[in-house]
């Protein structure tokens, strides 16, 4: 949903997505809304001028600190649930509260945990054939190729969450409501699944949407293939990318689909031909797209570039 209008009485656009209107439609009384989340995509909160704003506070005084933000345009709700809500609003009653926690991606503590530096973005080799033309450079393994047939070889993504900031150490323990302990890992179904770290256990999917994206909902405690927690304390060690008190980690790898494992049809229809003088050095058809890794307790997420090749 969405307002329509905020220049005066405030108007509500309520839309009901794609999956939901196909359980609105089966018209058998078991369609309930049992929960909803908000959110402030459009909204750039750097826009606040205060006296710490880089062009300095507003010129007609405190009332119109927030003026640019308040005249943001708002986008007309749309029924397509890939392409809302990546930044969710949570509620926590504390007030002490001087940062939130962030997750991003730790490319530090392991070379296979690295993204591919030449297209900027993990490199899913779909088949055999693919995995030995691009997974050696020189003869060395090539940083940020999964392997998506033999999962067991090859690079793997790491997600480490916490407080990112100097002035709270990292020895320090995350507070229990900030700390992530369950993930969402949503990814094309028709390109591939998720994967342990070692590439020996799938993850179960959780729910399939209309759009053919996978959801797959990750616990601590629960999913210990993929989810644990950092205990890393010293701030000194240069294998962490959170600067702070750390919470949790996820770890995965992408096991290509069987489509794109046996046949060119998505790469011809969806995806791009690259030539030999390309960054991989071999001629191959691509098709690039998005897994997103979103916390349940913090609303917080990130988007990982992940380029799914064939030979």
């Amino acid at each position: 949903m969405a307002f329509l209008d905020n220049s005066g009485d405030i108007i509500l656009d309520a839309v009901l997505t794609d999956t939901g209107r196909a359980r609105l439609a089966k018209g058998d009384g078991s369609f309930r809304i049992a929960k909803f989340a908000l959110g402030d995509d459009e909204v750039d909160y750097s826009l606040y001028r205060n006296n710490n704003h880089p062009e300095g506070a507003h010129p007609s005084g405190s009332a119109y600190y927030d003026l640019d933000i308040l005249m943001t345009p708002v986008l007309e709700a749309f029924t397509n649930n890939t392409s809302s809500m990546k930044s969710k609003l949570i509620s926590i009653p504390r007030t002490n509260l001087l940062f939130l926690p962030v997750m991003k991606i730790n490319d530090v503590a392991d070379a296979s945990a690295k993204m591919n530096d030449d297209v900027k973005a993990f490199i899913c080799a779909v088949d055999k054939d693919t995995e030995d033309s691009i997974g050696y450079n020189g003869g060395s393994v090539r940083e940020g190729i999964m392997y998506g047939e033999n999962t067991t070889a090859g690079s793997y993504c790491r997600i480490d969450q916490g407080l990112d900031t100097e002035d709270v150490s990292s020895r320090f323990a995350i507070d229990h409501d900030l700390n992530e302990t369950q993930y969402i890992i949503q990814i094309d179904n028709r390109f591939g699944t998720i994967m342990d770290a070692s590439g020996a256990q799938q993850a179960s999917v959780s729910y399939i949407d209309d759009d053919n994206v996978a959801s797959y909902y990750l616990s601590l405690g629960q999913d210990t293939a993929f989810v644990s927690e950092n205990t890393e304390r010293d701030p000194e060690t240069m294998s962490q990318v959170i600067k702070g008190p750390r919470g949790t980690t996820i770890k995965f790898k992408i096991r290509s689909s069987l489509e794109l494992n046996t046949s060119k049809y998505l790469f011809d229809r969806l995806g791009n031909q690259a030539t030999v003088a390309s960054e991989l050095g071999v001629e191959h058809q691509f098709v690039d797209s998005i897994v997103r890794i979103s916390g349940a307790t913090t609303g917080y997420s990130v988007d990982i570039p992940v380029r799914f090749v064939k030979v």
